[in-house]
């Protein structure tokens, strides 16, 4: 990893190896997460990563946008043999059919790859370079669901099952964390990102949230999509 690409985030320990970057989330509040300094605005993006362990503990990866436009993969630390997947359009949280769950073995001693390819029309999650799950613009309201605006990619791990969380975010998490038995500790040795339509900067051409309105400044030229 670019050190110097990212800039962490939350609270807890990152430290560096020759393997990578390691985030140990040890005791209540912490969250530890990288943030790319940078956004990108659709294309390819690779993480080589083990999920942190432990009751409540969440691993993501997720690409985040200003308009509330997000992708997801998830690991739920009691769970060592499956991945989650998910999406949000603007801030909608309103729909309960976004998500989706993969089986791959052995999540937290094994590092697998897992891809996001994101295009204009169709997003599609891989692990090992399987593709698991694949989402079609239309088949998210139409397209108004459909993530398009430009993201920040962030990598890291928190307590879903933090006593303090509602029951829900508990029950999803797989229980309530007990920090004593900490750290735990998710591990990220590559992460690759190809940026399908790169810009010295973006910026929203109108209040759609579409794609086509977004506004990319390459150095002191502007073009529009």
């Amino acid at each position: 990893m670019d050190r110097a690409s990212w800039t962490s985030v939350g609270a807890g320990s990152v430290t560096y190896t020759s393997q990578g970057a390691v985030l140990s989330l040890s005791k209540k509040g912490d969250a530890p997460t990288l943030s790319t300094n940078w956004y990108i605005f659709f294309g390819r993006i690779e993480v080589l990563m083990r999920a942190a362990p432990g009751t409540g503990i969440v691993s993501s990866v997720v690409l985040g946008s200003d308009d509330g436009d997000e992708i997801d993969w998830e690991l739920i630390g009691g769970n060592n043999d499956e991945v989650q997947t998910n999406y949000f359009g603007k801030g909608n949280v309103t729909l309960y059919n976004r998500g989706g769950n993969s089986a791959v073995h052995d999540v937290q001693g094994t590092r697998h790859n897992y891809t996001m390819d994101w295009q204009i029309g169709q997003l599609t999650w891989y692990v090992d370079g399987k593709a698991v799950r694949t989402l079609n613009e239309e088949d998210a309201v139409g397209g108004l669901n459909y993530p398009q605006t430009p993201v920040k990619l962030k990598i890291g791990s928190w307590a879903g099952g933090d006593p303090d969380n509602a029951p829900g975010t508990i029950a999803w998490a797989g229980g309530v964390t007990d920090y004593t038995k900490g750290p735990f500790t998710m591990h990220v040795e590559r992460v690759s990102v190809t940026n399908q339509y790169p810009a010295a900067s973006y910026s929203y051409g109108d209040m759609s949230g579409s794609w086509d309105s977004i506004v990319l400044k390459k150095d002191d030229a502007v073009d529009g999509n």
